[in-house]
Parts: C-alpha cells; structure tokens; sequence
C-alpha cells in the first residue's frame, strides 16, 4: 500500500513513529469525545482555509469548490448523527479531514497545507466560544427584560429592606428586583466588551512561526470567517488562551450574581417570610413530608456557582506553569469553557423561568413592615428643623431605646414622649410613621421612590438596548 493510499490510517504526526501508541494513551491523549461539539466550527475554518489556500497556489478553484463541497457533506453528517467515528479519530480536527479523504480523495491532503492543529484549535475555540456568547447575550438580556417588566408591573408592593439580614428600611418590591438586574446588566456589558477579544483570528500562524506560502492573507480569512482582528503574533495566537480564562472569570462572577439572588428569594419563599412562592414547574417536594415545597432551582443556582468557579481555578493551574507556545497542557481548556458555556446558558434560562412565574404577597411583605425601621425617617425629620444628623441619630436611637423600655411600637410614643427627647418635635412628627411617606422621600437618583424605581427600569431597558 503506498503512502498516498494509507492517508485515512495514518495519524497527521505519524511518519517518524514506527511503533504504535500504547491503547490507554491514546484514550488519554484523545479530544474527540468532547471536542466533537467545534464540528461545525472545524469545517468553516477549514473551508476559510481552502479558500485562502487558492491565492497562495496551492489550490486551483476547482480543488477548492471540491474541498468546501466536500466539507459541506461532512458537516451534514454530523448534523444528521450519521457521521461514524473511527478508532483512530484523535480529535475534531483529524476525523473531520479523515471523512474528507474518503468523501473527496487524495485532494483533501492539500487542505493541511501551512496549517497546524496548533492553531487550527484555537480558531475552532475562538468560533465556538463568539457563536456561544451571542447566544448566552440573548438569554441575560432575557433575564433583565423579564426582571424590569416585573419591577413595572409591581412597583407599589413595599418590603421591608435588609442589612446583615436585620430590617432596615421600607423599600419597594421592584427595588430589590432591580437591584439584582443591574448586576446583570453590568455582566451584559461586560460580556459584550469580552467578544472583541475573543473575536482575534489565530490561523495563518502555523504551528507557531507563521504561514510561509506566498500569498497567504490572513486579513481576508478574518473577514471571511467574522473575526473582528487577526492575531499579530504567531507564537502568541497558536497559545493565547486568555480568553477562556477571561470568560470563565465572566461566567463565575455571572453565576455569583445568579446566587446572590436566588439566597434572597430561598430566604424570602420560606415560611418564616412568605413573600414569594415559587411556582411548581421550579420546585420539588420532598419524599417523606408531604409538605414541603423545595426551591431545588434556586439551590441549584446557588450550588453551580462553585461549579463554575472551580472549572475557572482548575483550568488556570493547568496554565501557569506552560512554557511558550503549544504544549499538550492546553488540551484541558475546553472542557472547563463547554461545561461553563453550558451551565451558565442553563443558569440564565432556569433564572429567567423562576423570576417570570414566582407568585409575591404584598400583604405579607407589608405586614413584616414595623415602625422602627423608620428611625432613621425620624432623624431625617430633625435634620430638617436645623439639627446636625449626628445629634439627630442620637434622639432617635433615644427614643427606640424609649419605645423599648416602654414595650411599644416606635409610633406609638406620643407627642409628649418624643419632646421630651428633644424641643424641636412638633404635631408633624407623626406624619413620619407612613411608610409609603417614607419610602417616597427616597425621590434622589437610585432611590427607591415611585418615580426613581421606573427611571431605573428605564434606564435598564435603554442599556440593553445598546
């Protein structure tokens, strides 16, 4: 059998090897077992590549229209699951060009021409990761939007506002609600910044010291393919795997705002607060007492933060001790960034479905209101008559100790009560125990007034716009 006829069985980096590779080294060196999900990435890099390879000579047009055609049938197989795996498919890459021979003949040889995997998996990732990250746009921007309609919808629904999860003050619903929205727009935007350094082509450098064929215009690739630049190091394109860190930190820090928030509705769905219910499709009941209603959803949130997080710190301990360029090393950055993609995009989608079909109680939420998370409300109040704030929050911490003493609500210290704490109470002081007064005053940017909470929704909406 001549060499040409033994291209499908031979490995891409066989021909000084005359021994075989030891079976359980091969199982261990393989990728293709998950990087067969860059299928379709594989291919539109490949057919960028033939295209480029007709300006170099290497190719004639009629070789190249053989290759795209041949690579588009490889691409249908896998999308209808008839592609079959052989034994001596290593990755991605080497089954994609092993079908291609059998599809089209030797002429797919010529393919690999320049070309290494170095940075043909780079390219691949970097597709793979751009397609990912609109998606998982879509998704938070879906989150937000489904977050600000509620906050419009609700807006008059008071509660009480936590710190050290101890009552502080009246706030409104929709003010908790944007409050975790605009983390998440923060991690929009961040996100959208991200995709221009991902959006960095990497092929044309070879397996590190550049393509050496005439001709070869990496430029036009980019174009051909949507990346924004074209890597201006060799040895750092083949290498760079900075963007996988980048968004693993994007994706951790994405999944500890989803925590964040599902902490707060896990404390505020049960029964000791009350003021939201999950609905069924996001919760489950438990297998020895009939009563429960566990918001596993949230949990679930709350517990893939780690998840994510540890796929970052694992896959940065394999980098920092690489030397330069392409060492096998890098084989362990896809299936940290899959599995972060994944759990992330699933993340947003069951946050989004939890917050658009969860029930609230207003009537609960009010009634958790007391009168002594208005002492500030009080001092505020002589601040008004002249008084400097730091003497204010004196008096008023006087009269919750009073209130105490006397076993009473902060509002039912009468007018004699609080004057006797300072001359500057007046018959007005009682229109302090409003809680709709109070959170009403709260009218500067941010706040949570009536009129600050919508602006918020406005401006929420105005970014996700951009």
């Amino acid at each position: 059998m001549s060499a040409e006829q033994d291209f499908t069985k031979r490995k891409l980096w066989g021909g000084r090897f005359t021994g075989t590779t030891d079976p359980l080294l091969f199982e261990y060196n393989e990728s293709l077992s998950y990087d067969k999900r860059m299928h379709a990435q594989d291919i539109r890099g490949s057919q960028a590549y033939a295209r480029a390879l007709v300006k170099c000579n290497i190719l004639t047009e009629s070789e190249k229209d053989e290759i795209v055609a041949g690579l588009d049938k490889v691409g249908q197989e896998w999308k209808d699951g008839t592609f079959k795996i052989q034994p001596d498919d290593e990755d991605i890459h080497t089954a994609n060009e092993r079908r291609l021979k059998e599809l089209i003949g030797p002429v797919a040889g010529k393919l690999h021409t320049g070309r290494s995997r170095n940075d043909q998996v780079a390219t691949d990732m970097r597709l793979w990761l751009m397609d990912e990250a609109l998606a998982i746009e879509i998704f938070l921007k879906e989150l937000v939007q489904v977050m600000v309609a509620r906050a419009r919808e609700e807006v008059d629904a008071l509660m009480p506002g936590y710190t050290h999860l101890q009552r502080a003050q009246p706030i409104r619903w929709s003010h908790l609600l944007l409050s975790h929205a605009t983390y998440f727009a923060a991690d929009l935007a961040r996100l959208r910044s991200f995709i221009p350094r991902i959006s960095v082509l990497p092929l044309g450098s070879g397996p590190l010291a550049g393509n050496p064929f005439e001709g070869m215009d990496r430029d036009a690739i980019a174009k051909d393919l949507g990346f924004q630049t074209v890597g201006t190091n060799s040895m750092n394109s083949v290498s760079d795997r900075d963007f996988v860190v980048e968004f693993l930190m994007w994706a951790s820090l994405t999944a500890i705002h989803l925590s964040k928030i599902a902490e707060d509705f896990i404390i505020y769905s049960s029964a000791e607060f009350g003021f939201i219910q999950l609905s069924d499709a996001y919760t489950t009941g438990s297998s020895i007492m009939p009563q429960k209603k566990n918001p596993d959803s949230l949990e679930l949130l709350r517990g893939k933060s780690g998840r994510i997080f540890g796929q970052m710190s694992g896959f940065m301990m394999s980098l920092k001790g690489i030397p330069s360029t392409y060492n096998k090393d890098l084989q362990e950055d896809k299936e940290p960034m899959f599995d972060a993609v994944d759990t992330i995009r699933n993340s947003l989608q069951i946050a989004t479905g939890v917050i658009s079909t969860l029930s609230i109680f207003p009537e609960k939420m009010k009634a958790a209101l007391t009168t002594d998370m208005l002492a500030t409300d009080l001092a505020e109040y002589l601040v008004r008559k002249g008084i400097p704030f730091r003497e204010t929050h004196h008096i008023s911490g006087s009269a919750v100790r009073l209130s105490e003493e006397k076993k009473c609500q902060l509002s039912d210290l009468s007018l004699a009560d609080l004057q006797g704490l300072s001359d500057k109470f007046e018959d007005d002081v009682m229109k302090v125990w409003s809680f709709e007064e109070s959170v009403g005053r709260r009218n500067a940017k941010g706040g949570t007034s009536r009129r600050a909470v919508l602006e918020q929704c406005d401006t929420l909406k105005r970014e996700l716009d951009l």
